[in-house]
């Protein structure tokens, strides 16, 4: 028996097919799970265009020469199972391959959590090895879990490092991509404390540039063309997309006043460089999990998720009003979306979930 599953070219991420493989039998401990949604957004553009030098082609191997399977998050349910603790039926939110179906070697974490023991994950983050057990709930509750969870925990893991380092002695933070959903996530964090030293700079295209206006978050909204508008003072630059130019420009512009210089996503990977002799702080590569882990060693194990989980939550609230949910049915259904976002051409209120059904 064969599933379905979706490759892309790993040499050219826009590239993606439909393909048939074939089922693979579970052994002891292990369990099959069949997806039944999940979110398409620039953060798995970003898992593509840095597959290899992050490792995310690691996750589910496709076995298949310049082949790679991105991943996703979203909800299974399980179908078969030889794992004791994991009963047939059970739904699971998590990380998961651009497919119809996934086996994992579950083993239990605490009450409702399961770590993936399968081999070629054990080095990998934990964070991406966590599955949590969920209810059935309303598809717009479903769909919101999907799309915002992981976005929104990446825009407040950067809102706590900034705080956690006293926002590096920046007057302004500037945030490249302020339209993405991680960008419009962080503004908003930003935006909370009442007594607050900096101020909120929001980049985007000038087609973005009321959407962006529109969140109320920012304190002052530019485009990309407007980067040598940017007041000299001690800045923070956290990227969101990736654009080598807009980068390039940004710190010559600021020069020593840039403090720090965080690359969080490549939304824009066809206009990603490796940075060279630029001015004020070289820009390093925030990674999510390494706040986690050092909040975990901080404050114990459970502090930081049920921080990340309430924060999400208070954003998602008013999703309504800056969001647009689009569902759409079948694996296949994910080929023109991911397209679109990887070409840049998605508009930045849609949300996409794929429903896979039953």
């Amino acid at each position: 028996m064969t599933y379905a599953c979706i490759l892309t070219d790993q040499q050219d991420i826009t590239k993606q097919r439909l393909a048939h493989v074939e089922r693979p039998p579970i052994a002891e401990g292990q369990a099959r799970l069949r997806l039944q949604n999940f979110a398409l957004t620039a953060n798995n553009v970003t898992y593509a265009s840095t597959g290899f030098v992050i490792g995310y082609w690691q996750f589910f191997p496709s076995g298949i020469e310049g082949a790679g399977i991105v991943p996703v998050w979203g909800t299974a349910q399980v179908t078969e199972s030889r794992a004791p603790h994991l009963p047939v039926g059970t739904r699971l939110y998590g990380f998961y391959p651009m497919a119809e179906e996934l086996v994992l070697t579950p083993q239990a974490d605490s009450a409702g959590v399961y770590l993936d023991q399968t081999p070629h994950r054990a080095e990998l983050p934990q964070v991406y090895n966590t599955y949590v057990e969920v209810q059935t709930t309303n598809p717009e509750a479903e769909h919101l879990r999907a799309l915002l969870q992981p976005l929104l925990a990446t825009s407040y893991l950067l809102f706590d490092w900034l705080i956690d380092n006293a926002c590096f002695g920046a007057q302004q933070i500037i945030i490249g991509s302020a339209s993405s959903k991680t960008g419009l996530g962080l503004c908003k964090f930003l935006a909370e404390p009442v007594e607050r030293r900096y101020r909120i700079i929001g980049l985007t295209s000038a087609a973005n540039r009321g959407f962006v206006e529109s969140l109320g978050a920012c304190d002052h909204t530019l485009t990309y063309d407007q980067v040598e508008e940017l007041e000299k003072i001690p800045s923070i630059y956290v990227d969101m997309a990736g654009n080598a130019s807009v980068k390039s420009r940004l710190h010559h512009h600021l020069g020593e006043n840039v403090k720090y210089s965080a690359a969080v996503g490549t939304s824009h990977w066809d206009q990603f460089a490796a940075p060279t002799d630029l001015p004020g702080a070289k820009p390093r590569f925030f990674f999510a999990p390494s706040q986690i882990a050092k909040r975990r060693a901080d404050w114990g194990p459970g502090v930081i998720e049920g921080q990340i989980t309430q924060a999400w939550k208070r954003i998602a609230a008013d999703a309504s009003t800056w969001l647009d949910l689009r569902a759409h049915c079948g694996l296949q259904a994910a080929l023109p979306v991911y397209g679109d976002l990887a070409r840049g051409d998605a508009q930045p209120r849609d949300g996409h979930v794929i429903t896979l059904g039953d």
